[in-house]
């Protein structure tokens, strides 16, 4: 696990779309796997300013979204579709083919995740896979005690997660109860790994995910056994982990090759 940490969620969020881009200029066909909230807004602006300034290509990349309230319409505010429509999509050359979504309106759901897994599979799986971490330490919608083996299905949303979620909906009885996502299984085959995180409220969380226990309870936490990750901080975040003078250090000290 490599933490990367500037001085601002905008500085830090520029770090991790160059990175994307680096490896989007290395495989221009390459499968992302794309998560929702106040995290990776800027970068996906990043990523749209780069496609329209510095002639980054989406024309082939692959785009799976990790999770979906079930029931939503892709019309919905508070949809996935709808957050990257002006986030990402409107302001790229992505190809509508390339982009698959969890269907949390199909009457059989789990034979739509179990589509959802074949297609990430017929892509030849997901190359990058951007994620935030929720406030009690999930990742997509995989809450606490989530199995880690756990692959594309439905899961009930913890309270805090509802309550977090809440401002989306006009009152607390749209709050959905339930939401597709990816499986920690799903996830943890990707490639590599992008997480974000900003804030001071999302110190205590970070510090548990990436010095803290692996442990089901803070799902998160099993990133630390991926073989590929890259967690993108401002020093708000960053404040209660106790190596942070090592983690910048070694960032500082990469190779020329390994820069992005």
């Amino acid at each position: 696990m490599e933490v990367i940490i500037e001085d601002t969620m905008e500085k830090a969020s520029r770090m991790a779309a160059r990175y994307i881009a680096k490896e989007i200029r290395k495989k221009p066909d390459a499968a992302l796997g794309l998560s929702t909230g106040r995290s990776p807004r800027f970068l996906y602006r990043e990523l749209g300013r780069m496609h329209k300034e510095e002639d980054l290509d989406f024309s082939r990349v692959k785009v799976f979204n990790v999770d979906e309230y079930v029931g939503i319409e892709p019309e919905h505010p508070a949809s996935s579709y709808f957050y990257f429509n002006e986030y990402l999509f409107s302001s790229v050359n992505i190809s509508a083919s390339n982009i698959r979504f969890l269907d949390s309106t199909n009457k059989d759901i789990v034979k739509a995740c179990s589509d959802y897994e074949k297609a990430i599979a017929e892509a030849g799986g997901i190359d990058i896979q951007v994620l935030g971490v929720g406030s009690v330490g999930h990742i997509a919608y995989n809450e606490p005690t989530s199995s880690f083996g756990s692959r594309t299905r439905i899961k009930t949303l913890t309270e805090v997660t509802r309550r977090d979620i809440a401002p989306l909906f006009k009152d607390r009885d749209e709050v959905p109860k339930y939401a597709v996502t990816m499986g920690i299984g799903t996830i943890m085959d990707a490639r590599s790994v992008v997480m974000l995180a900003f804030g001071k409220e999302k110190a205590d969380i970070v510090a548990k995910m990436v010095e803290g226990a692996v442990t089901s309870m803070v799902p998160a936490s099993v990133l630390q056994f991926h073989r590929s990750v890259k967690v993108f901080l401002d020093e708000d975040a960053a404040s209660r982990l106790t190596l942070v003078p090592y983690y910048k250090a070694a960032f500082e000290s990469k190779p020329e090759s390994e820069r992005f």
